[in-house]
């Protein structure tokens, strides 16, 4: 089968990274972080296994730019109107506990 190989180095790294991350997730829970700290730890390691895990296992990291905005931008764009959605539900909460009916 003809194609292009990757070094099993590479992969080896790639594990080692994710288990690092993962041992700095369990970390947050184990030092009993708190609050808005804890999960923006929490979600910023997330992310960054998820984006390892995409650009290396599934490839992405040498396919072309075109590609990797069709799977990457979307998912983006989201987590951008989640957030945004988030925002505007503590405002409308906090308008809510500020006038009651």
């Amino acid at each position: 089968m003809e194609g292009q190989q990757h070094p099993v180095g590479l992969y080896l790294k790639v594990w080692g990274l994710l288990f690092v991350l993962s041992a700095l997730s369990y970390l947050v829970d184990l030092l009993h972080v708190e609050g808005l700290l804890r999960w923006t730890l929490i979600l910023a390691l997330m992310m960054a296994k998820a984006a390892l895990i995409v650009a290396v296992f599934m490839h992405l990291r040498w396919e072309r730019l075109a590609l990797v905005c069709v799977v990457v931008i979307p998912p983006a764009a989201l987590l951008v109107l989640a957030g945004m959605m988030a925002t505007e539900s503590d405002y409308i909460f906090s308008l809510r506990s500020l006038y009651p009916r």
